[in-house]
């Protein structure tokens, strides 16, 4: 069992810009009729299939596993709500830290969140000067909700 242990900021200036590569993320949702979000995703040449649990707290159930490209194209053109996450993420290293920054694109572009995982819900953390308004506990920013309810229709 795998739980993930994040948190979630909006991030503010361009500082961070500059500190790491991007990478193009592409992904999306497969509807389901309880609490667990089904997301297939392609980063670069390889994808993914994650399920994930509901969140309490700062934390939830998350298995991830990679799969065939052709599945995951196949699985995003076929299975998942439209429109798609499209975005590049900057994984940032900062302290004993990985911060992840998604700039979305598409239906949300415009919106960067900061994101880090820790290891417990308690642990103490040093904010980059990047770092704006926390939004861990607001639903409207989690990926699957942004597929339902695009940034730029806010």
């Amino acid at each position: 069992m795998a739980k993930e242990i994040e948190r979630k900021y909006l991030a503010i200036g361009d500082s961070w810009r500059g500190l790491a590569e991007g990478n193009v993320y592409r992904q999306g949702y497969i509807p389901t009729q309880d609490k667990a979000t089904v997301r297939v995703r392609i980063v670069g040449e390889k994808g993914y299939l994650t399920i994930k649990g509901p969140t309490i707290q700062y934390s939830r159930l998350e298995f991830e596993y990679p799969i065939p490209i052709k599945d995951a194209q196949q699985m995003l053109e076929t299975l998942c709500e439209r429109p798609f996450i499209e975005k590049i993420r900057y994984k940032i290293e900062w302290g004993d830290l990985i911060w992840e920054i998604d700039e979305f694109e598409g239906v949300n572009k415009g919106l960067i969140i900061a994101e880090v995982e820790l290891s417990d819900e308690n642990q103490q953390i040093e904010l980059p000067t990047w770092i704006g308004q926390e939004v861990s506990h607001d639903s409207r920013y989690f990926n699957s909700n942004l597929v339902k309810h695009p940034f730029l229709q806010w």
